[in-house]
């Protein structure tokens, strides 16, 4: 007898998402299934082009199809739906699907480099990618996205966010560039990440990292209070002090209601250039240890890395630099992880999807 649909399908039943914990068929992730005598054709659309499980999903499928009787060939294509998590209400941003605030409870810690990295690793997946420099009095990201002698150009009253490197940016940078200060009050501050989030033209997007400044204050209750985030990213260093003060920021996102997506711990070790030798300058683990402690997933560790500065300085961060770099590669992985607790998320929050081939 030659295979049905139904046979197609019963045979994929048992392939789950390993976030979702639910079968990939009654998710409805298989799309366009197609018979043709001894060759099935099939779409899985996954939830982010980003997946770090895309590969194993896809092999997984052929080997299933394959097994079933009169089948000589199974051609799975891989696609991406990056579902919404934003809320539809009037604060959200048109077009911004997952608004993603990216803190830290102190300065020097790298959490502009890693927002930066991770902007621009989501991109390089297939990802539609935005990124918002809310930090206000020392706003870095224009020299690390090779923007530092941009202009904002504006049709009517609307912000055109300049791109670089596949990424769509704005930052409170350009307002004063080079070593002028930003000199502003609370009311100043809030309006310009007013004008920043809504009156700017970011487009379709699938994730808008927002980098904000160190520690809590007004910009992140601005945020809190303007938008529905998808969720926030914690970034600490493994000794005692920076995680104590991490935490702060942590409870700051809890008590405003913002769902902790993960933590990332930022300079976690140091691999010699020369011998390759391992080196926990700031101990180890201690990101780790906390995550598990607060119940918030803990999406990697970044190694110290001389070059991811040197990079970051002349506009090249070391995701697209030296991509195959242990600092790239623990950006992509981190990157992954997002993307997989911004999806789980997206389920936990019924909403309005919008298609993406």
């Amino acid at each position: 007898m030659a295979v049905t649909e139904r046979d197609v399908l019963d045979a994929l039943r048992h392939i789950q998402d390993p976030d979702l914990k639910r079968d990939i068929v009654s998710l409805g992730f298989v799309r366009d299934v197609r018979v043709e005598g001894a060759v099935v054709r099939l779409e899985i659309r996954l939830t982010t082009p980003a997946c770090p499980v895309k590969d194993q999903m896809q092999a997984e499928a052929r080997r299933a199809l394959e097994k079933l009787p009169g089948v000589r060939e199974a051609d799975v294509r891989m696609t991406s739906e990056v579902r919404g998590s934003a809320a539809t209400d009037k604060t959200a941003i048109a077009g911004v699907k997952n608004l993603i605030a990216v803190g830290s409870g102190k300065g020097g810690v790298g959490k502009s480099t890693v927002a930066v990295n991770l902007a621009l690793a989501l991109s390089s997946s297939g990802a539609r990618v935005g990124l918002l420099d809310a930090d206000i009095y020392g706003p870095s990201l224009p020299i690390m996205m090779g923007l530092s002698q941009e202009g904002v150009q504006a049709v009517g009253e609307r912000l055109i966010p300049p791109v670089a490197h596949g990424v769509r940016f704005l930052s409170m940078g350009f307002m004063a560039p080079g070593d002028q200060p930003l000199i502003w009050r609370g009311p100043m501050a809030h309006k310009a990440l007013q004008q920043t989030l809504f009156g700017a033209e970011w487009g379709e997007l699938d994730y808008l990292l927002i980098d904000l400044p160190p520690g809590t204050g007004d910009v992140h209750l601005t945020l809190v209070q303007s938008v529905a985030l998808t969720g926030g990213v914690i970034v600490s260093t493994p000794q005692d002090v920076g995680l104590v003060i991490s935490r702060k920021t942590l409870r700051m996102f809890q008590q405003t209601r913002v769902h902790l997506l993960g933590m990332v711990e930022n300079m976690s070790y140091y691999l010699c250039p020369h011998c390759g030798e391992r080196d926990d300058i700031f101990g180890h683990g201690g990101a780790e240890k906390a995550a598990a402690s607060l119940d918030v997933p803990f999406l990697g560790a970044v190694p110290l890395d001389r070059r991811v500065r040197e990079q970051a300085d002349v506009g090249k961060p070391i995701v697209i630099s030296d991509p195959e770099s242990p600092a790239a590669v623990a950006y992509r992985d981190i990157a992954g992880k997002l993307a997989q607790q911004v999806s789980i998320r997206s389920f936990e929050t019924p909403q309005v999807t919008i298609v993406e081939e």
